[in-house]
């Protein structure tokens, strides 16, 4: 939990999430279906893109269009594993930091991707309103929930086996910090934090283990991506996917050098303002100081670490 806010947060740190949940854990079609749904929805091209939980950067070739390309997460040993993969092109930023006080600066991005992120958001709300803030009146949000209102919870509470209804509109926490959400319910939180969804998909239909042994992940895929938008109408997959605007923010900013320089696009955790500059070396690594409430936050390890002043 961070100390400055009460919201509690799941931490990965120090886990093997990469190994013990995606490989060789037979998640090969979640993998496929998820980047074809990402591949319909998310602009090839752009000036920054962030994704907001992006863990290990499982998902980050899907970015290579941008000029600029920020991986955050709040476990700073799997964003480790990003810049192991990741960190020699100079087009990654990688920033360890709270979803909660989001340390981005106003309107910087073009795109935002959150996947496997809304599912252990305590704060929903809170959340939105900052991913909202960075965005500008032309950015393009993907954000991707676990749906309450799936066909297996369905089926279960139907025949008694699951005490909670999947058409209920309250969230369940079925797990600690692990919420299920009804669409009707995302939607009414995601238009009250002024993201508009333009577009809907139902996702991962197929994640049964008698399907997945029998026919190949990309096959899978296949057969489901043309049903994306169909299948989001009305979603009972257990994940959606919706991109979403802010049409009523700001203009986008001119994607000048200055404007893609680090202390232009951090933002400062403690205080909230966007007043950072440069600063003097921390233990050889670089940093950088607010002009506000004068905190440095240093780059350990290729990794901006806004958790933690220094």
């Amino acid at each position: 939990m961070n100390d400055s806010n009460e919201t509690p947060v799941i931490d990965y740190e120090g886990s093997g999430y990469r190994t013990d949940f995606w490989v060789g854990q037979g998640r090969e079609y979640e993998d496929a279906v998820e980047r074809a749904a990402l591949s319909q929805l998310l602009p090839a091209t752009g000036h920054r893109i962030a994704e907001i939980g992006a863990g290990f950067g499982r998902l980050a070739e899907l970015y290579l269009g941008y000029e600029q390309i920020v991986l955050f997460d709040y476990s700073r040993t799997l964003l480790q594993e990003a810049v192991a993969r990741w960190g020699d092109d100079p087009r990654f930023v990688f920033v360890a930091g709270n979803v909660y006080e989001l340390p981005l600066a106003d309107g910087i991005l073009d795109t935002l991707v959150m996947v496997r992120v809304m599912h252990h958001l305590a704060d929903v709300p809170q959340a939105l309103g900052q991913l909202r803030r960075v965005l500008h009146n032309q950015s393009v949000a993907v954000l991707e929930y676990a749906n309450k209102r799936n066909l297996k919870a369905m089926a279960r509470w139907l025949l008694g086996r699951q005490k909670w209804s999947p058409f209920a509109a309250e969230p369940v926490e079925f797990v600690k910090l692990n919420y299920d959400f009804h669409p009707d319910w995302m939607r009414e939180r995601m238009g009250e934090a002024g993201l508009e969804i333009r577009r809907q998909f139902g996702v991962s239909h197929f994640r049964l283990p008698i399907l997945k042994e029998r026919i190949s992940a990309k096959r899978l895929a296949g057969i489901e991506q043309p049903f994306f938008g169909l299948s989001g109408r009305l979603p009972i997959a257990p994940s959606v996917f919706v991109q979403a605007s802010a049409t009523g923010n700001g203009t986008p900013q001119s994607p000048s050098t200055e404007a893609m320089d680090v202390p232009s696009i951090l933002r400062c955790p403690h205080c909230g303002t966007s007043q950072m500059r440069w600063d003097r070396d921390v233990d050889g690594e670089k940093a950088v100081i607010c002009g506000s409430c004068s905190r440095r936050y240093a780059r350990r390890g290729k990794i901006w670490d806004m958790k933690e002043a220094v």
